[in-house]
């Protein structure tokens, strides 16, 4: 039977054929004209019939042959209308940031409902006034100067957006502190913003005692969102702002402020070290804007945010990206799987945001009569495994999923506009000129890119995984981290191409395959990913090594069959003449570590084993897992009921094999 492609050419053939032998100029009634005019007019009829084939043949051809031509030419277009769009806000003056983007859409509809939380609603002008009310309240302070950066230390609730839009109303660079931190983490993470004031929500009172002592020796104001503080050193302030004006604010409070002003400080975890402080400028938190309407999201969507807003992920795309559109947000404390259908149900929620193991979760699930029974109609997110995505389509319904690719501090994204199952984009030309990246070989061992005799850098072929290495420019550049220039330059990458340039390196392993989709690959260095959080193995291992039983601690992140990423297991040292005290490391780890970086599983050993310039060697480590029945050692696992590290029996390993543990 001949190839489709061959049959539809054919097909095409005939047409032509057809088109041409039928003109009226065939027929015998054709006698009455001259053989000149017979001849100039057969011509013009054959023209006229191509151009009518070509016409035809074209859009059959370009599905045939470019079966996503449409799309990148769509895709291209939308391309271009945010970079009109966003270059026109450039220009404008005074000069235009995501804060006026909000004070219009609240001219626009003051009475429109813009957050929903639990039982609570409010509407732009409510959001606008409150955050007034905080701004103003703040302004009067002893402790605070206009200008000055503040540390936000709260979980998802409206007071975190309404503190935010304050700030923005001050001029005020705002550090997102993870609200999971505790002790040295905390610490550092605030040293790193060099902010001069932390606001923090009552239910984290005790772990900003924690860190009191070394804030009130840095002169630090410690700000509590409650009406009530018997803590020396930590003012409440909830009443202060009840009894503000919400008068607004005047712009020239803001008149410091330039495209290149930090906007936010957010925190990712590095390949070594604690976390770093990655600097979102004004310009780069405008471009955030876009996000979602370049998804097709409008002012009459209502849009599921239950991500933490400490993350790119909830507060770039899911708080910045609905002020651009206008739509009402349900916000939510943490995500919640049994809750997550019936409140887009409750709320009739038509956009909703994931990272991979979101919609994992989701898929786990017991299932229900009513999963497809709700007016969702649109996700964005990434990380989504094929199997996965495969999964939720069938179980939830037809819901257009948009994966994309990003990161908190890089230059280059990604889009899958076309709904490729298990791509995390498409690359083609247009995007490479405007955003130069590629994908060079890289040596995992060595962990560096390969170089050729001449030290540049080796494209990969199409189909081969390689780094992705994106090109820094004015149109994007790389802003690095605050207080950190190691590790900013640790992200730099010289001469790739040729002599002299300069690249952002961005630690994820891609593949480019034939029809131009991209696919995530791995994360090189020792960073591992579980359960939506970038864990830093240095991190974790110092963590380990304060407690007094254990010498060494080389962590890694191991695969478990079913969950996404990676989970945490270290190989430990204990100390001379110190026995392993499971109970004593459980609550070690319990009270300095937030419960996604906590390792899951122990491993004793005798010596770590370190590489000849001293690098903890873990591939052989990552190799072997957790199985008991392959390593001679010692295994234990974290036991929550049990509050402490348990013997990894047979028995358990198996368990969490077959699926019927879950981790």
């Amino acid at each position: 039977m001949p190839h489709s492609k061959s049959l539809k050419l054919l097909f095409f053939s005939m047409l032509i054929k057809t088109l041409i032998c039928n003109t009226p100029h065939f027929a015998a009634g054709a006698s009455h004209f001259s053989v000149q005019a017979l001849k100039k007019e057969i011509t013009m009829e054959i023209y006229i019939s191509i151009i009518l084939a070509s016409l035809l043949i074209i859009p059959f051809a370009l599905k045939t042959f470019s079966p996503y031509v449409w799309m990148d030419i769509v895709y291209f277009g939308d391309l271009v209308r945010i970079l009109v769009k966003f270059v026109a806000r450039r220009r404008r003056r005074p000069l235009f940031f995501v804060l006026d983007r909000f004070l219009e859409q609240t001219e626009a509809h003051p009475d429109k409902t813009f957050i929903v939380f639990e039982n609570e609603s409010y509407t732009y002008a409510c959001t606008d006034k409150r955050s007034n009310k905080i701004a103003n309240a703040l302004q009067s302070h002893a402790g605070y100067k206009g200008g000055d950066t503040v540390a936000l230390f709260m979980g998802n609730e409206p007071a975190f957006l309404f503190t935010w839009l304050a700030l923005a109303k001050l001029g005020s660079p705002v550090a997102l502190l993870n609200h999971n931190i505790r002790t040295k983490s905390l610490l550092h993470c605030f040293n790193c913003s060099k902010a001069k004031v932390l606001i923090a929500a009552a239910e984290l009172k005790e772990a900003v005692e924690d860190v009191l002592p070394s804030l009130i020796e840095q002169g630090v104001t410690v700000l509590l969102m409650s009406k009530h503080s018997d803590t020396p050193g930590i003012q409440s302030f909830s009443d202060e702002v009840e009894e503000a004006s919400d008068d607004p604010i005047p712009r020239s409070f803001r008149s410091h402020i330039t495209f290149k002003s930090p906007a936010v400080y957010i925190y990712t975890s590095g390949t070594t070290g604690l976390p770093k402080a990655a600097v979102v400028n004004q310009n780069r938190i405008l471009t955030a804007l876009a996000v979602l309407s370049s998804n097709g999201v409008v002012s009459s969507d209502v849009f599921y945010l239950n991500l933490p807003l400490y993350h790119t992920a909830g507060f770039a795309v899911g708080f910045i990206g609905t002020i651009e559109t206008g739509s009402t947000i349900i916000l939510k404390r943490k995500f919640s799987a049994s809750q997550f259908w019936d409140d887009c149900r409750k709320h009739n929620v038509t956009v909703i945001q994931y990272i991979g193991e979101v919609m994992r979760y989701l898929c786990c699930a017991p299932k229900k009569d009513n999963d497809k029974d709700h007016k969702v109609r649109l996700a964005i997110g990434n990380g989504i495994r094929a199997e996965i995505w495969k999964e939720f389509l069938n179980r939830f319904g037809n819901i257009q999923i948009r994966e994309f690719y990003a990161s908190t501090e890089g230059n280059v994204g990604f889009l899958n506009y076309v709904g490729k199952i298990g791509a995390i984009g498409r690359v083609h030309f247009f995007h490479r000129k405007l955003f130069p990246y590629t994908l060079v070989k890289y040596d995992t061992e060595r962990d560096e890119p390969v170089r050729d005799a001449n030290g540049l850098c080796i494209e990969s072929r199409k189909g081969e995984p390689g780094l992705l290495v994106s090109k820094i420019t004015n149109l994007a550049p790389f802003a690095g981290y605050a207080q950190n220039e190691e590790q900013t330059e640790r992200k730099r990458l010289r001469n790739v191409l040729k002599k002299g340039d300069l690249y952002f390196n961005t630690g994820d392993l891609m593949r480019i395959d034939k029809d131009n989709f991209i696919y995530f690959q791995d994360r090189v260095g020792d960073t591992f990913r579980w359960k939506g959080e970038n864990v830093a193995t240095t991190e974790v291992s110092d963590i380990l090594t304060i407690c007094d039983c254990l010498k060494e601690a080389n962590v890694y992140g191991v695969q478990v069959p079913g969950h996404e990423g990676r989970i945490g297991m270290a190989a430990v040292t204990p100390k001379k003449e110190v026995q392993f005290d499971g109970r004593k490391i459980y609550n070690h780890v319990v009270s300095c570590l937030p419960s996604y970086a906590r390792p899951r599983f122990i491993r004793i050993q005798s010596a770590v084993e370190v590489t000849g310039t001293f690098k903890q060697m873990k591939v052989k480590l990552v190799e072997e897992g957790f199985d008991p029945g392959r390593i001679q050692d010692p295994l234990y696992i974290l036991d929550d009921n049990a509050k402490s590290y348990v013997p990894l029996t047979a028995q358990i390993y198996h368990a969490i094999i077959s699926g019927s543990t879950k981790l």
